[in-house]
C-alpha cells in the first residue's frame, strides 16, 4: 500500500468536515453519522490500495456518491417537538377539564408544570375544512400532554435552510444530539399549550399569547416566547395553533352560504376566539382566574389582537391586550387585512387557478396542494360577523373590548423585509414617490439621502414606520381618545443575536436568554429581567409599574415612550413629522 501524501490527508478531512456538517445542518439521524464514518474508513483503505491515479479518482466518486445515499436514506423522520427539552420529563399533577383529565410535565427544577397539545376544537379537516370551529370531542382516561402538536399547515422549509438560517439570521446554532428530526405540519392543528405555576394554585392572572407569522407561518413552541418565564412570575400562560394562509383565510360565497353566521374569510380568527373560549371554562382548573385574562401578540399575532379588540365574538373574554410589533388601528391597515370584496375576489381567483369551481372539489384537494397558496390568503376580513367594521372606525365610535393595553415596536423592524431589496441613490427617491406620491417632496425633506448608507439607512426607517411604527402611532392616539390607559415602548438594545430587528423582543420580554448563551451581556440581563416584570405586572394589574422598576409613563399625548435600550427610560417618540405625512394621506 503506497503512503498517501499531506496533500491527501488535508483533502480528506476537509471532505469529512464537510459531509459531518451537512448531516448536522440536514438534521440526518445519527445513524448517518456512523455510516458515514464507515464509508470513509473503507474510502481510506479502498483509496490506499488503488494503484493507478484512475482508480484512485473513482473511489472519491465512489465516496461522493455513497454519502449521496447516506444523506437521503438517513434523512430525519417527523417527530413531535417534547413540551420540555432534555431528558425525560416527571409528569405533572392531573388536571380535569371540560373535556376529559389532562396530565403535562414538570420542569427540571420543579417550578413550571406544563400541558402541551389540548384540544380545543374538533379538527378542522374534510368537511370542516374553511368552517367555523366546532366543539372538541371529549376522552375517556387521562389525556397525555407531554409533546406539542403539529404547527398548523403552512408552508414549510428544507432542515438544510432552516439550520443556515439560525446560523445566518440569528447567530445561535447549537449542535445537537437531540434534535435529529422534523416537526410535522398538519391541517389538524387546534390544539393550545398552558404553562402554569407549580403545584396547587388559585386565582392567577392569565396571558394568552398569539404567535406571528403573516398569518402564513409560525408554531406555538419557539423558545423567544416559551411561557415558562411569565409563569416563574405567577403569570398562566397560554398560546395556541390556528389556521393559517388559505386554510384560514379563505373567503367565498358559497361558504357565506352554508355558515349557518353567514361568515368567510376568517376562520384563523374565530380559532383564536374558540381558544379564549376554551379558557373562559377550563382555566380556573389550572389555578387561572378567568376574569383576568389580558390577550398578547407579536406581529401578525398582535394584528389579530388588535382585530380582536373590536371584534362582538370576543367581547368578555379578555381585559386588557398587549401588541408587539403591529396592529390594523390605522385608517389603511398596512397588512393582515382586507374588505370582504377583496377577499371574495381573491377567492374567485384561486379557484381559476386550481380549475374548480365548488368548494366541495377545493375540500377535496390535498392540504399540500393548496399550502402554497399561503401567500394570496392570509389576511383577515370586515365579515360582517367576527369583524363587522374597521378597527379605526370601532374607536371612532368609542368601541372596544380592552380596558388597557401595552404596546411598542422595535428600532430595526424593517430589517428582515428590507434584506434583500435595499435601496441606494440610484432608487431611493424613486422608492419614496412611488409611495408617497403628492407627499413625496415632504418626505424626502425629513430623510434627505446624500449617500447610499443614508439612502439605506432612509429607506429603511421610511419602511418600518409604514408597516409598524405609524400603526402604533394611531392605536396610542385611538386608545387615549377612548380614556384607555396605555403604555407604549421602543426596543433598541442591540445584542449578538436578533438584536432589535422584528420580533427581537420577544425573549427579553417573556424571559427566555438562555443562561448560557455568550450573545447576551449583563445588560441585555438586566433588561429581560426589567421587561418580564413589566409585561407581568400588566398582565396581573393592567399596569406594568412595579417595586423596583424605572417609571413607565402613560403614554396620553402620544409622545412619550418607555425606552429599552441601554437604557431603561422615558424618552420622546422620533417620528413625529413622518407620521403627520402619513396622517394626511389616510385622513386620520
Amino acid at each position: 500500500m503506497k503512503k498517501r501524501s499531506a496533500g491527501f490527508w488535508i483533502a480528506f478531512a476537509l471532505v469529512l468536515l464537510v459531509m459531518l456538517a451537512l448531516l448536522e445542518l440536514c438534521k440526518n439521524t445519527l445513524w448517518g453519522f456512523a455510516l458515514t464514518a464507515l464509508a470513509a474508513a473503507i474510502f481510506v483503505l479502498l483509496h490506499g490500495a488503488a494503484e493507478v491515479k484512475g482508480k484512485r479518482a473513482l473511489c472519491w466518486l465512489g465516496l461522493l456518491a455513497l454519502f449521496a445515499g447516506i444523506l437521503f436514506l438517513t434523512r430525519p423522520p417527523v417527530k413531535s417537538v417534547p413540551a420540555l427539552e432534555g431528558k425525560e420529563s416527571a409528569p405533572s399533577q392531573v388536571v380535569v377539564t371540560q373535556k376529559g383529565k389532562v396530565q403535562g410535565v414538570l420542569s427540571a427544577d420543579g417550578a413550571v408544570e406544563v400541558f402541551t397539545g389540548i384540544p380545543y376544537a374538533r379538527p378542522p379537516v374534510g368537511e370542516l375544512r374553511w368552517r367555523e370551529p366546532q366543539e372538541p370531542e371529549a376522552w375517556s382516561g387521562t389525556l397525555v400532554c407531554d409533546r406539542f402538536a403539529p404547527m398548523s399547515q403552512q408552508p414549510t422549509n428544507s432542515a438544510l435552510y432552516s439550520s443556515l438560517a439560525q446560523i445566518i439570521g440569528y447567530h445561535d446554532y447549537e449542535i445537537r444530539l437531540d434534535d435529529n428530526y422534523i416537526p410535522p405540519v398538519s391541517e389538524d392543528a387546534l390544539y393550545l399549550n398552558v404553562w402554569k405555576p407549580a403545584g396547587e394554585v388559585g386565582g392567577l392572572p392569565v396571558y394568552v399569547f398569539i404567535h406571528g407569522g403573516s398569518l402564513q407561518t409560525g408554531q406555538p413552541w419557539y423558545a423567544d416566547y416559551s411561557g415558562m418565564g411569565l409563569a416563574r412570575e405567577g403569570v398562566i400562560v397560554v398560546n395556541m395553533g390556528y389556521r393559517l394562509g388559505v386554510f384560514g383565510y379563505l373567503a367565498d360565497e358559497e361558504l357565506i352560504a352554508e355558515s349557518p353566521n353567514g361568515t368567510t374569510g376568517n376562520y384563523g380568527l374565530l380559532d383564536q376566539i374558540k381558544a379564549l373560549e376554551w379558557v373562559r371554562d377550563n382555566i380556573a382548573a389550572f389555578g387561572g382566574d378567568p376574569d383576568n385574562v389580558t390577550l398578547g401578540g407579536e406581529s401578525a399575532g398582535a394584528a389579530a389582537v388588535s382585530v380582536l379588540c373590536s371584534s362582538p365574538l370576543a367581547r368578555g373574554l379578555f381585559r386588557r391586550v398587549i401588541l408587539e410589533s403591529s396592529t390594523v388601528a390605522s385608517v389603511e391597515p398596512p397588512h393582515s387585512f382586507r374588505s370582504l370584496d377583496e377577499a371574495l375576489e381573491s377567492g374567485r381567483a384561486l379557484k381559476e387557478r386550481y380549475g374548480v369551481t365548488s368548494i366541495a372539489e377545493l375540500r377535496a384537494l390535498p392540504a399540500e396542494k393548496l399550502t402554497g397558496e399561503a401567500d394570496t390568503q392570509h389576511h383577515m376580513t370586515v365579515d360582517g360577523y367576527a369583524l363587522v367594521e374597521t378597527p379605526y372606525e370601532s374607536y371612532r365610535r368609542g368601541v372596544h373590548n380592552e380596558e388597557a393595553i401595552l404596546h411598542g415596536y422595535n428600532s430595526a423592524e424593517s430589517a428582515p423585509f428590507v434584506m434583500f431589496s435595499q435601496a441606494s441613490m440610484k432608487n431611493y427617491e424613486e422608492r419614496v414617490r412611488r409611495y408617497f406620491g403628492d407627499d413625496a417632496d415632504e418626505v424626502l425633506a425629513i430623510y434627505p439621502a446624500a449617500t447610499d448608507a443614508e439612502a439605506k439607512a432612509y429607506w429603511a426607517e421610511i419602511y418600518g414606520a409604514i408597516f409598524f411604527d405609524y400603526p402604533h402611532y394611531c392605536l396610542n392616539r385611538l386608545a387615549a381618545e377612548n380614556g384607555v390607559p396605555v403604555w407604549e415602548y421602543y426596543f433598541s438594545k442591540e445584542n449578538g443575536r436578533l438584536g432589535p430587528w422584528h420580533s427581537g423582543e420577544e425573549v427579553y420580554c417573556y424571559g427566555n436568554i438562555p443562561a448560557g448563551s455568550m450573545l447576551y451581556d449583563d445588560r441585555d440581563r438586566e433588561l429581560s429581567a426589567q421587561m418580564l416584570r413589566y409585561w407581568a405586572n400588566f398582565a396581573a394589574t393592567g399596569d406594568p409599574n412595579g417595586a423596583g422598576l424605572p417609571e413607565w409613563e402613560e403614554n396620553v399625548g402620544s409622545d412619550r415612550l418607555m425606552g429599552f435600550g441601554d437604557e431603561t427610560e422615558m424618552i420622546e417618540e422620533r417620528e413625529h413629522a413622518l407620521f403627520a405625512v402619513l396622517d394626511n394621506m389616510q385622513g386620520f
